[in-house]
């Protein structure tokens, strides 16, 4: 259930941000599945690692529940994202974000996700969206969410000052990435914490417009 929320204002953008997984894509049943399994695997919880997980690199997962084996950790990382690679089935768009997304035309914008490169153009063409000319994925970084280092980079590979962007996100670690960039920040769907009670809200992308440099939502919903 989505939090009840104020109307939602007309936010001024010269570029639009986005997160990949649970805020373009929903990705929910192939993620909590990979690490259903690995949490039997290691004798993890499961729910303690789902909540850690969401919007993390997969190496900061690792280094989180598998602490002193670093040693392995990387290349347990890259057989864990080549099994995201080939799990394609039931992922689809989050309602509305291919329609918002052919609105933007040549507006600047661009993902960032903590998914890695091919891992992140397997899933947007899986649920049918455009890849983005910026893409900040997890190689292009040194430090992921909640880093602000992802967004910042992608503006500045848009030519667009940070203040001037607004960031779209689901996850408590990309949430905070966003607000730390310095971006107008936007949650998608219904998480809450003490962060996202000052931050603009949408169910997702359906009725949302960009119009003269601005996003608003249409009327009804």
């Amino acid at each position: 259930m989505i939090p009840e929320t104020p109307p939602f204002p007309a936010l001024k953008a010269r570029a639009l941000l986005f997160d990949m997984d649970g805020t373009l894509v929903d990705s929910t049943a192939v993620v909590e599945d990979l690490w259903t399994d690995f949490a039997r695997q290691y004798g993890i919880d499961i729910g303690e690692l789902l909540e850690y997980s969401h919007g993390r690199q997969t190496l900061d997962t690792l280094r989180r529940f598998l602490p002193g084996s670093n040693g392995d950790l990387a290349r347990l990382a890259a057989e864990l994202e080549a099994q995201e690679v080939t799990r394609v089935d039931g992922i689809i768009e989050v309602p509305g974000a291919g329609a918002f997304l052919d609105q933007l035309g040549k507006i600047p914008h661009a993902v960032v996700t903590s998914a890695g490169r091919t891992l992140a153009e397997t899933r947007l063409r899986a649920a049918g969206l455009p890849i983005p000319e910026v893409l900040v994925a997890a190689e292009d970084v040194i430090a992921g969410k909640p880093s602000p280092e992802g967004y910042l980079q992608a503006a500045a590979e848009l030519g667009v000052d940070i203040s001037a962007c607004v960031v779209f996100e689901d996850a408590p670690a990309g949430l905070q990435s966003a607000v730390n960039s310095g971006a107008t920040t936007v949650v998608v769907g219904t998480h809450e914490s003490p962060l996202t009670k000052r931050l603009s809200r949408i169910e997702n992308f359906r009725g949302l417009l960009y119009v003269d440099g601005f996003i608003t939502v249409a009327d009804g919903h």
